[in-house]
């Protein structure tokens, strides 16, 4: 995924900028044997649309839809949108493709992208109550983040999104609303094979269970979403959900699931989806509405590896899907934020939008590591299974005021650790640490951080890496301190326990002599990391009632825009208290849904206009036809409505709840 052009950095060992190309390069080792020509140019194919094989697109392409990011959201508004033959939609990717990259579609080897050329690695501004050496990994390939990262698989909880609908004014974005997408997502998701759960972490599971008292969950996403609905889920342990193939360790990522098989060569191929690769999109190009006044984007200023520059052009919408980082970026850039911060920087301001880069969130983490008597087997991604739990107070429980309590009501956990089977080492290492050959370690982190951070630019230059600052543990309660603290505390409760303590030899990071809370707290800030999950800088809410809402949570367009829409992690307005990758997808899905039902209801709309126009009925007036007309709106919006909620009350479909009709069926519908 991406939004915005970057200056190669040592770390990256790509180019800055690139497009699609007639010849794929070959992979090393490649043999050039006919059967290998022939899968290149197959996939080849893939990649290229057949109208753009040169190295210059030419500046008058023009799609219905331009995407920009063809990252977990991306995809799923790629396929979505082109179910419809008559739509045609341009994906711009900044990355590669990973199809036939073992590197990427092999879950087993997802450290090995960390700091790659596959990777942005974003960085942290200084962190005053932090680590301010936290990289910030985000996915330069086709499927972003969901071809990059673990594919821990979660639905989101009730309270989480009925968070977002009663707390931060997003009415349409609540858990009876949302939670029926997430029965439609194409990616395999499921429990962590048998085959894939080593002899140390069933250890830990059971050891961390009798610890804690929290249950050994089998299946954590169904205890989620269709568990006791009397009480809110708290806690358990367990092997986590995760997207992939259990017989042969492959992603099952937003790029595998819902593009590979709609691309030239997939079983589903569709020529009305377009894929521009290796290319960066710099500035929108936006003009202002002499009517109202509204910003329409007329397309996207992009830039290929070999320097040429185009233009992508959009009949309808500009659908932003670079993520939580790229998407604010490219606003900015295109002079759509905070007007003192833009006008600072000499960008011209098209729109003051002040929410723009505010309010950006993530799961801090820490880390307890120890020593252990021999080397864990390998699983499926070294962080296999995990620890939810409640620690501390919710506000006005009895102990609330003694302990920092979450400012909300929300009654979910507020802690969640992952079991790593190898040694991370970076940041503590960093200060000292031993860096043993076989070590094991639990990151504690925060489920609902209540640091708010902000991410700027460095300046104009859409090169440029943008400033972020997480303001990591800057909360004044002190909540999110204690929350590791407490978390440190609970690990090594877990390690005493016989059935886990039998593999270990020693506490190696923070050691037995850090004891006090103070020391606790220092050690865990210091060492602190992130657990990849930034979100909500284009936060969604009411831009009619809410000044740093910078989209509008019923159709997702941008404050001041007829047709720019964000459609990522960047439009949370809360972080969920689990990992987020398949909220963004189910975001995606409603979205999409969204923007079909749209384009239905105006398809309708000009059927029956031209129904009235072609054939009028000589025996009543104009404005009696009109009344018809509306009356048979509104019964298609009902029938509409009826047959939605009836799609969604089913369960496990990966169908649109909606289908786009063809104008004879339209007019049959009409008339009937």
């Amino acid at each position: 995924m991406t939004a915005t052009s970057t200056k190669p950095d040592t770390r990256m060992h790509g180019q800055a900028v690139a497009e699609p190309v007639s010849v794929l390069p070959s992979p090393a080792g490649t043999s050039h044997s006919p059967s290998a020509r022939d899968r290149l140019a197959r996939l080849a194919a893939h990649f290229l649309p057949s109208r753009f094989t040169s190295d210059s697109p030419p500046n008058f392409a023009e799609y219905d839809y331009v995407i920009v990011g063809g990252g977990t959201a991306g995809a799923v508004l790629a396929d979505r949108l082109t179910e419809d033959a008559n739509v045609n939609v341009a994906v711009i990717e900044g990355g590669p493709s990973d199809i036939d990259n073992d590197a990427v579609l092999d879950l087993r080897r997802w450290m090995e992208l960390l700091g790659s050329d596959l990777d942005y690695d974003y960085a942290t501004t200084e962190q005053p109550m932090g680590n301010s050496h936290i990289k910030h990994s985000r996915a330069k390939v086709l499927g972003g983040c969901s071809s990059h990262n673990t594919l821990i698989s979660f639905r989101p909880l009730k309270e989480d999104l009925d968070g977002w609908a009663n707390d931060h004014g997003c009415p349409s974005w609540s858990a009876r609303t949302i939670q029926p997408y997430g029965d439609r997502l194409k990616l395999n998701t499921v429990p962590v094979a048998p085959q894939h759960r080593n002899h140390v972490v069933r250890d830990w599971v059971q050891a961390a269970s009798h610890a804690t008292g929290a249950p050994v969950l089998e299946d954590m996403n169904s205890h989620i979403v269709h568990g006791n609905q009397s009480a809110p889920f708290q806690q358990g342990v367990g092997f986590f959900n995760i997207s992939y193939d259990p017989n042969t360790g492959q992603r099952s990522s937003a790029s595998v699931a819902y593009l590979h098989p709609i691309m030239p060569g997939g079983p589903r191929a569709r020529p009305n989806l377009h894929l521009f690769l290796e290319t960066w999109a710099s500035k929108l190009d936006l003009e202002a509405n002499e009517t109202d006044g509204r910003l329409r984007a007329k397309g996207v200023h992009v830039k290929n590896k070999h320097g040429h520059s185009f233009t992508l052009n959009a009949k309808h919408d500009v659908i932003l899907c670079a993520g939580a980082i790229d998407t604010p970026r490219l606003l900015l850039l295109s002079g759509i934020g905070p007007r003192t911060e833009l006008q600072q920087l000499g960008i011209e301001v098209q729109a003051d939008v002040p929410g723009v880069g505010e309010n950006l969130q993530d799961h801090p983490e820490s880390i307890i590591m120890w020593e252990t008597r021999d080397t864990p087997a390998e699983t499926v991604m070294s962080s296999d299974a995990g620890l939810f739990l409640r620690i501390l107070p919710q506000r006005g429980e009895p102990g609330s005021n003694k302990l920092p309590s979450e400012p909300t009501s929300h009654p979910g956990p507020d802690m969640m650790a992952h079991i790593y089977q190898v040694p991370w080492a970076e940041h503590t290492g960093r200060l000292g640490f031993d860096v043993p050959a076989h070590a094991i370690c639990m990151t504690p982190n925060i489920s609902r951080s209540q640091g708010r951070g902000k991410l700027s630019l460095r300046s104009a230059d859409a090169q440029d890496k943008p400033l972020l600052d997480f303001r990591y543990f800057e909360d004044e309660q002190g909540y999110d301190a204690r929350i590791l603290v407490e978390g440190i505390k609970i690990a090594r409760k877990i390690a005493k326990e016989p059935c886990f303590a039998r593999h270990l030899l020693r506490e190696v990071a923070p050691g037995p002599k850090i004891q006090s809370d103070a020391d606790l707290s220092a050690y865990a800030r210091s060492v602190a990391h992130t657990v990849y999950h930034p979100c909500g800088t284009c936060k969604m809410g009411s831009t009619a009632t809410d000044p740093l809402a910078v989209v509008d949570e019923a159709d997702m367009r941008v404050r001041g825009c007829s047709n720019l829409r964000v459609i990522d992690a960047s439009v949370f307005p809360a972080i969920t208290t689990v990992n987020p990758m398949l909220t963004v997808l189910q975001v995606a899905e409603a979205g999409a849904e969204r923007i079909r039902n749209e384009v239905w209801k105006a398809r309708w709309q000009r059927e029956a206009a031209a129904k009235i126009t072609v054939q009028p009925n000589a025996g009543i007036g104009r404005e009696e036809q009109q009344v018809q007309l509306r009356q048979q709106q509104e019964l298609e919006e009902q029938r509409r409505r009826s047959k939605q909620s009836d799609k969604r009350r089913s369960v496990g479909t990966n169908e649109p709840s909606v289908s786009l009709m063809s104008a004879s069926d339209l007019a049959r519908r009409a008339r009937g």
